[in-house]
């Protein structure tokens, strides 16, 4: 089956093209239908509306079947999610229509970590010696990824203990992020080598020497401002935290790191207000541009350098080969960031979802 899409400004990550034709093409944005293609072929008219690719949440935490459904109905066509309970994962792969995902499964904690009632007993590493056993199992798991907690906010990880994790997840060919919260926890990661950074610390600002060290190391970041905003909501004290991780955030991007958008959507074993799967995100981007990004840059925190950093590389942009991942926006989120929330129709895979 090919379908059509006319009359579509389609932004390729740096700019919102003329009105044009794309063709998707069995799950693929494909090359121009000619021919006996277009007989049958579906047609959408965009209407002059904005194509760009799928976003990429690059923090959530997924517990239910359902968040799938409300990830694609925010245009979400990836999860990267950063800790799931053990088998979990396998039952929403491939699942055809909705978003795709990659997990890094029971993520690595300190002995006596906070995190130990979320993640469980298989996630404590209690030294250097654990941690090939920890990998094997994580591979048993089918983790796409290591995900590490060096600090919440104090490390509870070792020097030692987080370098043995890197050094394990290398021999593997396993990207590594570390939750740091604090400066410390920060400080520890670099020094291990960590890839990439979730959360920024919300204790005080980066010295001149960890950002200029996030630099050097070609390190990304996933800021979640959304998180420190909620935290302060929370805890009744508006701007507090969110405003050191917001001048943090914007530091690095002065600086030229690579910032992902990732939200740490979850559903919390406590009422009151939680970041919600999917419309989290699109608060995200509106944050990230607060924090002085370019409405260019947000976007290209939820698409390509994702994709990038992840290894995703049949995704994150509107082009031939790429997949069929795909959002139809009524606005242009170049001109004004929230346009992300119009939402016209969704494609995962080729497979259209459209918004209601």
């Amino acid at each position: 089956m090919v379908t059509v899409l006319r009359n579509v400004r389609v932004f390729d990550g740096r700019r919102v093209r003329e009105p044009s034709s794309v063709v998707l093409r069995a799950g693929r944005i494909g090359g121009q239908a000619v021919g006996a293609e277009l007989v049958g072929a579906e047609v959408v008219d965009g209407d002059g509306g904005v194509l760009m690719a799928g976003l990429i949440d690059a923090h959530v935490h997924l517990d239910e079947v359902g968040q799938l459904d409300r990830l694609r109905a925010y245009g979400i066509t990836t999860a990267l999610d950063m800790g799931a309970r053990p088998g979990f994962i396998a039952t929403l792969r491939g699942s055809v229509g909705l978003p795709d995902v990659r997990s890094a499964g029971t993520a690595a904690i300190g002995p006596g970590s906070p995190h130990e009632s979320l993640v469980g007993p298989e996630g404590v590493v209690a030294g250097p010696g654990a941690a090939e056993g920890f990998l094997a199992d994580r591979g048993a798991e089918g983790s796409d990824y290591l995900k590490i907690i060096v600090g919440d906010p104090s490390p509870s990880h070792d020097q030692a203990t987080l370098d043995a994790l890197v050094v394990a997840a290398r021999s593997r060919g396993l990207l590594v992020v570390a939750h740091a919260l604090s400066h410390e926890a920060v400080d520890m990661a670099q020094r291990a080598g960590v890839d990439i950074l979730t959360h920024t610390p919300k204790d005080r600002l980066l010295s001149a020497e960890a950002v200029a060290r996030t630099v050097e190391d070609g390190r990304a970041v996933v800021p979640t401002l959304a998180l420190a905003e909620l935290l302060d909501v929370r805890a009744g004290t508006p701007g507090d935290s969110h405003g050191t991780v917001r001048a943090n955030t914007a530091a690095l991007y002065r600086a030229g790191v690579p910032l992902l958008a990732g939200t740490d959507a979850h559903v919390p074993p406590w009422s009151g207000p939680y970041l919600a799967h999917g419309e989290s995100l699109h608060r995200e981007l509106e944050l990230l541009v607060d924090a002085g990004l370019s409405t260019v840059d947000a976007l290209r925190a939820a698409t390509v350098l994702p994709a990038r950093y992840f290894a995703l590389a049949d995704r994150g942009v509107v082009e031939p080969g790429r997949r069929a991942d795909l959002v139809l926006l009524d606005g242009d989120p170049v001109s004004d960031i929230t346009a992300t929330r119009a939402i016209r129709r969704v494609w995962c895979g080729g497979l259209a979802y459209t918004a209601p």
